[in-house]
C-alpha cells in the first residue's frame, strides 16, 4: 500500500515537473490518474495540422493513436452493451454502437471533457475548415489509445465505461432514439453539391418466403454502400450505413471527392487547376435519408 502511494506521488512530482504543468493537471483530473508516458498524451492531443518532426524524419500527431483509439472503443462499447441488453439481438445493438461512437458523440463528450482547451492545432487552421472536422472527437480517441498503451486496456475500459458513458450518455434514451442513415447521407450529399443514387439490385424470398431487398447506393460513379433488408427502406438504410462508414474512413474516396470538387470549380470558373496536392478532407456526414432522384445534386463538405 505504501509503496503504491509513493509511486503515484513520485509520479506526480513528474507531472509538476514539466514547463506549462497546468495542462497535464487538467489532463489528470479527465482522466482519474496520473500518466506514467506523459509523452503518449502528448502526442495524442496534437493535431496533424500542428505535427512536429522528429531526428530521423517522422511526423509525429494523433493519428496512429487515433486509429487504436477507435479500435478500442469499439470493442469496449460492444462488450458493455453486451452485457447490458443480454435479451437484445444484433441488429439493436449495432445500432445502438453506432450512436455512441459517431462522430458528433466524440465531439461533444471531448468538449464537456475539456479536451478542446488542450489539443494543439496550427492557427492558420479553423475548427470548422476540413481539417478541423471532428478535431476534438479524434482527439478523444487518440487519448484513450495512448490509455491503453500507458496503463493497459483495464484502465482504458474503466475510463471509456465510467468517465465516458455513464456520466455522458444516457444509453437507455440513445437505445429507443432512431438514427436515419438515408437522411443523414442525403443531407450531406446536398451540402457537397454531389449527386448520389440509390439502386435496388435484387430481391427474392428467403427460406421463410419474406421478401428481401438488397440496395446499393452510387457516388462519382462508384458503389459506396450495399445492404440488405425485409423492405426497400430497410437496405436503404443498411447501405447508408456503410456508405457513410467508406465516405469518414476511406481516404483514396475522400482524394477522389475533393479532386472532383476543385475540377468541377474550375469548370465554373472557366480554367483548370492542378489536382495532384493532398485534398483536403471532404466533411463526413452526420449519422443518415437520401435523395431518390438520381440526377439530384448532393452536397458534401
Amino acid at each position: 500500500m505504501l509503496k503504491k502511494l509513493f509511486e503515484q506521488l513520485h509520479k506526480r512530482i513528474r507531472l509538476l515537473q514539466h514547463k506549462g504543468k497546468e495542462p497535464y493537471l487538467s489532463l489528470e483530473r479527465i482522466i482519474g490518474f496520473c500518466p506514467d508516458n506523459i509523452q503518449l498524451y502528448k502526442q495524442a492531443l496534437r493535431h496533424r495540422s500542428s505535427s512536429v518532426e522528429t531526428d530521423d524524419g517522422k511526423w509525429i500527431n494523433n493519428e496512429r493513436l487515433e486509429f487504436l483509439g477507435d479500435a478500442i472503443l469499439d470493442a469496449v462499447v460492444a462488450d458493455l452493451l453486451y452485457k447490458n441488453f443480454p435479451n437484445k439481438r444484433e441488429g439493436f445493438l449495432t445500432n445502438l454502437r453506432s450512436k455512441i461512437v459517431q462522430r458528433e458523440m466524440m465531439d461533444k463528450i471531448a468538449q464537456q471533457l475539456g479536451l478542446d482547451e488542450m489539443v494543439i492545432y496550427s492557427s492558420r487552421m479553423t475548427i470548422n475548415s476540413h481539417h478541423g472536422n471532428h478535431m476534438y472527437g479524434n482527439a478523444l480517441e487518440a487519448l484513450i489509445g495512448a490509455i491503453y498503451l500507458d496503463q493497459g486496456f483495464d484502465t482504458c475500459y474503466a475510463f471509456i465505461r465510467d468517465t465516458m458513458i455513464k456520466k455522458h450518455i444516457n444509453i437507455e434514451s440513445l437505445s429507443r432514439k432512431e438514427v436515419n442513415f438515408k437522411s443523414n447521407l442525403i443531407e450531406w450529399s446536398q451540402k457537397n453539391k454531389l449527386a448520389i443514387t440509390f439502386d435496388l439490385i435484387e430481391s427474392f424470398m428467403d427460406a421463410e418466403g419474406n421478401p428481401v431487398f438488397q440496395s446499393a447506393i452510387l457516388l462519382l460513379g462508384e458503389q459506396i454502400g450495399v445492404g440488405i433488408g425485409y423492405s426497400k427502406k430497410e437496405s436503404q438504410q443498411a447501405a447508408s450505413k456503410m456508405a457513410i462508414h467508406k465516405i469518414r474512413n476511406d481516404k483514396e474516396l475522400q482524394q477522389r471527392i475533393s479532386e472532383f470538387k476543385k475540377k468541377r470549380a474550375a469548370e465554373n470558373a472557366g480554367e483548370t487547376i492542378e489536382t495532384t496536392d493532398t485534398p483536403e478532407m471532404a466533411e463526413t456526414p452526420n449519422t443518415p435519408e437520401t435523395n431518390t432522384n438520381p440526377n439530384a445534386e448532393n452536397t458534401a463538405e
